[in-house]
C-alpha cells in the first residue's frame, strides 16, 4: 500500500482550496493603499491563495502527523475529507458568521493500537501545530531582516497554529485532546 494515495492527494487539494476560501474573508493578502481603491470584485483569488498559504499547511501537516505516526506503529491509516465539517464551515462563511467551526478532515486508523500508541497518534497532530507555532515564533524573533510580507505570513502562521493546537487539545470528543487525556488517564489509572 502506498504511503499516500491518489485519492488522499485529491482530498488534500480540495481541503487546501476550501480552507483557503473559508479564511479568505479573515486573512487578506497584504496590499498597498492604492490597491484597495481599485479593488471592485466580490471574490479575490489573491486572498484565497494567501489564506490557503497561511492555513492549509497547519491543517494538512496536522493530519499527516496523525497518519505517519500511525504508519510508524505498523497501522494502516488514511486521510478522509469530513464533508459535513467542510459544508458547515462554508455555510458559516456564506452567512458572514463572526466565528468559524472548521473540521475539514480526519485520519482513519486500523484497529490494533495500544493505549500508548493511540495517545501518541492523537497527540501527533496538535504537536505538529505546536512545532509550526514555535518555528514561526523563532524566525520572527531571530531573523535579522524580514520583509513586510514575510513578517505577516510568519505572524499569521504562528497565530493559526497556536489556535489549532489549543482548539484540538480541548478534552471534548471527538477532538484530539479528548483522546490524549483519556489515553493518559487510562495509562496512569
Amino acid at each position: 500500500m502506498p504511503i499516500i494515495t491518489i485519492l488522499e492527494i485529491i482530498y488534500f487539494i480540495i481541503l487546501t482550496l476550501v480552507v483557503g476560501y473559508i479564511f479568505s474573508g479573515y486573512i487578506k493578502y497584504p496590499r498597498k493603499e492604492y490597491d484597495l481603491i481599485y479593488r471592485k470584485s466580490f471574490f479575490d483569488w489573491q486572498d484565497l491563495k494567501f489564506a490557503a498559504l497561511i492555513t492549509a499547511p497547519g491543517v494538512l501537516l496536522h493530519e499527516l502527523a496523525h497518519k505517519f505516526v500511525a504508519i510508524y506503529y505498523g497501522l494502516q491509516a488514511s486521510f478522509h475529507i469530513f464533508w459535513e465539517g467542510l459544508g458547515l464551515a462554508i455555510f458559516l462563511k456564506l452567512i458572514n458568521s463572526p466565528f468559524l467551526i472548521v473540521a475539514p478532515g480526519y485520519v482513519s486508523i486500523s484497529q490494533g493500537a495500544t493505549i500508548l500508541q493511540n495517545t501518541l497518534i492523537s497527540f501527533a497532530g496538535p504537536f505538529m501545530n505546536l512545532i509550526l507555532f514555535f518555528a514561526s515564533w523563532l524566525i520572527i524573533n531571530n531573523a535579522k531582516k524580514l520583509t513586510r510580507k514575510q513578517a505577516i505570513v510568519l505572524y499569521l502562521t504562528k497565530q493559526i497554529n497556536l489556535f489549532l493546537f489549543i482548539f484540538n487539545m480541548l478534552p471534548i470528543p471527538p477532538l484530539d485532546g479528548f483522546h490524549v487525556f483519556s489515553g493518559l488517564y487510562h495509562l496512569i489509572f
